[in-house]
């Protein structure tokens, strides 16, 4: 197993553009105050506008040069129209945070649909429409996902714990198999009989689905060329004093994202495809 320690001599520079989403509070907020305190050109993004452009008022009193715009990640139009900002405004793009993320601890239709659209498919929607933003770069460019430790395949007890199991086999079209199998059995009222974790139960189905499109993104990326490689990496930021936790954790918010941060900026050559946590790589089950 691998470890980030040391992994963030400076490579990067200040014309470099780093976009983080769901960034008007939490892990997402903390990240952009950290990324741009390293001196990146730096996106907070926010579903809500009028918190977004609070958020970014809040760092730029501290001194930070921080720009907004607004991204519903669960939208494929808003994801495009993103995309056309950044090139317009920017040309592109070098890193990408997809922080993006809910949590319903009710297990019913409305709550599934809601979390799977951002936690899921709402990383499908950013990273795809910004997939071709990314700008050639010896250090290589990166892709970071907020994921969790409740996205580990042996909290499932059910068929899919073997099936993504299978990396080297595992596909875009397994994964919303999986998810949707999921919304399937909540839709039927068969879910607490379906093997599907217990505790937490449709986050922990989109975080197993995230670490999950890591493995199949690194492998649609890594063979591109030197001078345009994509790094892909997921971590879990632990159970963080932050609203989605109603205040609760072990973690302090600054030293959760430290792994985050590490991810964005380690040195070029990698790692890549990879799950993480305090600074170390985790493995997928």
């Amino acid at each position: 197993m691998q470890s980030l320690a040391g992994a963030t001599a400076r490579w990067w520079t200040k014309d470099m553009v780093v976009v983080v989403t769901g960034a008007n509070k939490g892990i997402g907020f903390e990240l952009t105050r950290q990324l741009a305190k390293k001196g990146l050109t730096t996106v907070l993004t926010s579903r809500d506008e009028e918190r977004g452009k609070e958020a970014v008022e809040v760092l730029k009193r501290e001194g930070l040069d921080v720009a907004h715009h607004p991204l519903d990640v669960q939208s494929e139009d808003s994801a495009r129209k993103f995309a056309d900002w950044i090139k317009y405004t920017y040309g592109g793009l070098d890193i990408l945070v997809n922080n993006a993320g809910v949590a319903k601890r009710a297990v019913n239709v409305e709550n599934v649909d809601l979390v799977m659209q951002t936690n899921y498919f709402g990383v499908k929607n950013v990273t795809q429409a910004l997939l071709p933003l990314f700008r050639p770069s010896s250090a290589g460019s990166r892709v970071v996902i907020v994921a969790s430790r409740l996205g580990l395949l042996r909290l499932l007890n059910n068929k899919y714990r073997q099936e993504l199991a299978d990396r080297e086999h595992l596909t875009e079209e397994k994964l919303d198999d999986f998810v949707k199998a999921y919304r399937d059995d909540v839709v039927n009222g068969t879910w607490e009989k379906g093997g599907w974790a217990e505790r937490n139960t449709t986050y922990n189905v989109t975080k197993v689905a995230v670490n999950g499109y890591v493995t199949v993104l690194d492998r649609a990326l890594r063979e591109r060329p030197e001078g345009a490689k994509i790094y892909v990496n997921s971590f879990c930021p632990g159970f963080t004093k932050t609203d989605m936790t109603e205040g609760k954790g072990s973690e302090d918010i600054e030293g959760a994202v430290q792994t985050g941060l590490l991810l964005a900026l380690h040195s070029p050559g990698g790692p890549s495809g990879k799950f993480w946590a305090s600074g170390q790589e985790v493995g997928w089950d």
